[in-house]
C-alpha cells in the first residue's frame, strides 16, 4: 500500500516538475517570480532560467522513467537524492531575500516522505 501511494505521489511530483520546467522555458520571468526570486529579462538571466527549466524537465522525466519501470527502490533513492534540489532552492530563495512562503512550500518535505514510502519495503 505504501509503495502504491509512493508511486502515485511520485507521478504527481514528476508531472508538476515537468510543468514548472516548461514554464521556465516558455515564461521565464513569471516562473522566476513564482519560484521566489524575480529575474530580469536580460539574455544572460534568460539563459540561467532556461537551464533551470531543462533541469526540471529532465528530473521529472527521470522520475517518470523509474515509475514506468516499476522500480520502487530505485525511485525511492532517486526521490531522496532529488530532495537536494528543492532544499537548495529554498536556501537560495531565502539567501536572495525571497519569500519565506515560497521557500518553505513543502516540496522537499513531500519528496522526503515519498522516498520513505518507497524505501520502506
Amino acid at each position: 500500500m505504501a509503495t502504491s501511494i509512493g508511486f502515485y505521489l511520485s507521478a504527481v511530483i514528476a508531472a508538476g516538475i515537468i510543468f514548472i520546467g516548461c514554464r521556465f522555458l516558455l515564461a521565464p520571468s513569471s516562473a522566476a517570480t513564482a519560484d521566489g526570486v524575480p529575474a530580469g529579462a536580460e539574455p544572460h538571466s534568460r539563459a540561467y532560467l532556461s537551464a533551470k527549466g531543462i533541469r526540471d524537465i529532465a528530473s521529472g522525466l527521470f522520475a517518470a522513467m523509474l515509475i514506468a519501470f516499476g522500480s520502487a527502490h530505485a525511485l525511492g533513492w532517486f526521490m531522496l537524492i532529488a530532495s537536494i534540489i528543492p532544499l537548495s532552492d529554498a536556501v537560495i530563495v531565502l539567501h536572495q531575500g525571497g519569500s519565506r512562503t515560497v521557500a518553505f512550500g513543502g516540496t522537499a518535505v513531500a519528496i522526503l516522505i515519498i522516498s520513505g514510502l518507497l524505501l520502506i519495503d
